[in-house]
């Protein structure tokens, strides 16, 4: 299987090409890593080209805008890249019969939920971000049939910038800190989903074709306040945080933002566990190993 993937410099390329050797040798599966500047998926000639040039049998595209608040400013580029880039590579992929594996956020949701959201939950979008997510799924569903979407959220690893990361930093720098506490979702772990993905390739090469919506991120619902509170008490743990701040409670209105956040976007993984039989990311267990991984990283 030769396998194109979207957006490596990001957190789930980086987790990929991490593990992708590993998937070289036992599935015999070959990789290109592209990014941005060689891989725009706003320039659909260029990419076709590149498909075809590689004789790519899958598309892993983790490539995005991810700057939700300032989406907010500058929905075209977000459009461009989050709706008209899917919309090229599922066009390229439908002419060329190559399976795409496209990823998704929990923002395409409105929050207002009380129970987990399942993959054929209505839609509701709050944001630019959002929406131009949604508009990107809704182009490949129009586009082509061998898909899989997979919507994921508060994605977290050694890599990039992210929530866990930004504490342990603040956690050196501040002694107290206020932390929403009435926004409620599921913590992924960036190399979970990168299994995860490349384990649903894996079934592909056997034949497998449970085409379309799927939902993956952690195992287990928290705040970011309750986060906030994990991440200090395995940093102290494990000697890579000195101290530990005050950590206060806030609403969603006490700190606020250009772009609306879900305030519940609890997911329900079951679906991608029973049609693809990949695991569960047991996001406190992944993030232990990812603050180890950044303190020797810091060290070094």
């Amino acid at each position: 299987m030769n396998i194109i993937v979207l957006g490596c410099n990001g957190q789930l390329g980086r987790c990929i090409q991490d593990i992708s050797k590993k998937f070289g040798q036992v599935y015999g599966f070959t990789f290109k890593f592209l990014n941005s500047k060689n891989g725009d998926i706003t320039d659909s000639k260029k990419l076709a080209q590149l498909f075809a040039d590689f004789s790519a049998d899958v598309v892993i595209n983790a490539s995005a805008y991810t700057a939700v608040d300032k989406a907010e400013s500058v929905a075209k580029v977000a459009y461009a890249v989050n709706a008209e880039g899917p919309k090229n590579i599922a066009q390229i992929c439908s002419d060329s019969d190559i399976v795409f594996i496209h990823v998704s956020t929990d923002y395409v949701f409105d929050g207002n939920s009380t129970q987990p959201y399942q993959p054929n939950a209505v839609t509701n979008p709050q944001s630019v971000y959002g929406a131009s997510k949604l508009a990107g799924e809704q182009a490949i569903q129009t586009l082509m049939n061998k898909f899989v979407i997979i919507r994921t959220a508060w994605v977290f690893s050694e890599y990039g910038n992210n929530f866990v990361k930004t504490m342990l930093r603040l956690a050196n720098e501040r002694n107290e800190l206020g932390i929403v506490a009435d926004q409620k979702g599921c913590p992924t772990y960036a190399g979970d989903l990168a299994v995860a993905i490349l384990d649903i390739v894996v079934e592909v090469q056997k034949g497998k074709s449970n085409w379309g919506i799927y939902h993956y991120c952690g195992d287990k619902e928290t705040t970011w306040y309750e986060f906030a509170n994990q991440i200090f008490k395995i940093g102290l743990a494990q000697k890579s945080l000195l101290k530990q701040p005050v950590v206060n409670a806030i609403t969603t209105k006490a700190f606020p933002t250009p772009a609306v956040r879900p305030k519940y976007s609890v997911m329900d993984n079951s679906k991608i566990i029973v049609d693809w039989g990949v695991a569960e990311c047991g996001w406190d267990k992944s993030l232990s190993k990812v603050i180890f991984n950044i303190s020797v990283s810091n060290d070094s």
